[in-house]
């Protein structure tokens, strides 16, 4: 996740010299400190200690995914949702002149989160922030998700890629 003791601090409500503390393991929290830092973390006590692991293995089966279609645009979730899960992948398809969200869209993404895009087939234009990117099959492009962004297929076939969005803070 890429947090520091202080960030970490912020989203919990548990001070950094506590954190600092318990990382070494020159102190065991309570049970409502370890609550909070698991809150921060995104998790539930249960997951930050462990106890609700049963399988290790999660299948995506192609036939059971979430798919959703709008205007010329399909995609699929790839990734089964699970609990605290910080980065999801999904495959979409462009169809000839479609698009991925309108121009004036507001990003969809938590502030810090992180895209990358990997194009299988077609032609792509990436626009981030007013900012246009030509993509062809095997190119990939990384940028903040919190920003303004559409994809676009302006060729004359579909396009397939694959986008993965990590969230969590932007590093310095």
């Amino acid at each position: 996740m890429g947090l520091s003791l202080r960030d970490l601090g912020e989203r919990s409500g548990v001070s950094a010299p506590m954190l600092s503390q318990v990382e070494r393991g020159e102190t065991s929290p309570t049970l409502a400190v370890a609550t909070k830092i698991a809150a921060g973390l995104e998790l539930t006590l249960s997951q930050l200690l462990r106890l609700d692991e049963g399988e290790h293995v999660a299948v995506s089966r192609a036939g059971g995914r979430r798919t959703l279609e709008r205007g010329g645009h399909r995609f699929e979730e790839l990734t089964p949702p699970l609990p605290g899960q910080r980065a999801d992948v999904s495959l979409h398809v462009l169809e000839a002149g479609a698009t991925t969200g309108g121009r004036d869209d507001p990003p969809m993404h938590e502030a810090g989160s992180r895209e990358t895009a990997v194009v299988l087939s077609g032609t792509l234009a990436l626009i981030v922030d007013g900012t246009r990117h030509e993509l062809n099959a095997g190119d990939s492009v990384t940028f903040d998700a919190d920003l303004p962004h559409r994809f676009e297929n302006e060729g004359e076939e579909p396009t397939r890629f694959l986008a993965v969005i990590a969230a969590g803070l932007r590093r310095g």
